[in-house]
């Protein structure tokens, strides 16, 4: 898919290969978190269980916006959603997201999710514009897996 504007924007698949300058463009983005699960052994993981859905935009050989897309079996999830600042509201954040929204229909996955910090008041206005909506009776609740038995085993005196 190409994009209109004064240097041409193609999507295509996010590699493994792209890592070191996606990795670059989320540690420079505002509203973005990183952590262990984004290291590149874990990111050529997740583009391994979902093939063809996380998407890169390139324009003149630079990637200037991309996303991980993956799904879990019944609900598709958007992390990561990024675009170089001299390249926003130009309509490449809209066309990713629209490029996987896609792609995660033909895979038969009817709703996706995503996760947007709650003081990232520029993210909302951009999802809120794309007709996306923010769940107020939701929370997250995450734990470690490393953790799990010695922190069950921590709280039970009898175990």
């Amino acid at each position: 898919m190409e994009l209109a504007s004064m240097n041409p924007v193609q999507l295509r698949p996010f590699k493994i290969e792209d890592y070191n300058e996606v990795h670059a463009l989320w540690a420079s983005t505002e509203g973005i978190g990183l952590s262990e699960s984004d290291a590149r052994e874990a990111v050529a993981a997740f583009l391994e269980r979902n093939p063809g859905l996380s998407l890169a935009a390139v324009s003149e050989g630079r990637i200037v916006g991309a996303v991980l897309c993956g799904h879990d079996g019944r609900r598709g999830y958007l992390h990561h959603l990024a675009v170089c600042p001299d390249w926003r509201r130009r309509g490449v954040g809209r066309a990713i997201v629209r490029q996987c929204l896609e792609r995660l229909k033909t895979a038969g996955i009817p709703k996706c999710n995503l996760f947007l910090y709650a003081d990232n008041a520029a993210g909302e206005v951009f999802w809120r514009r794309l007709g996306w909506t923010v769940r107020a009776d939701l929370h997250l609740v995450q734990r470690p897996t490393s953790s799990a038995d010695a922190n069950e085993k921590s709280r039970c005196k009898s175990c």
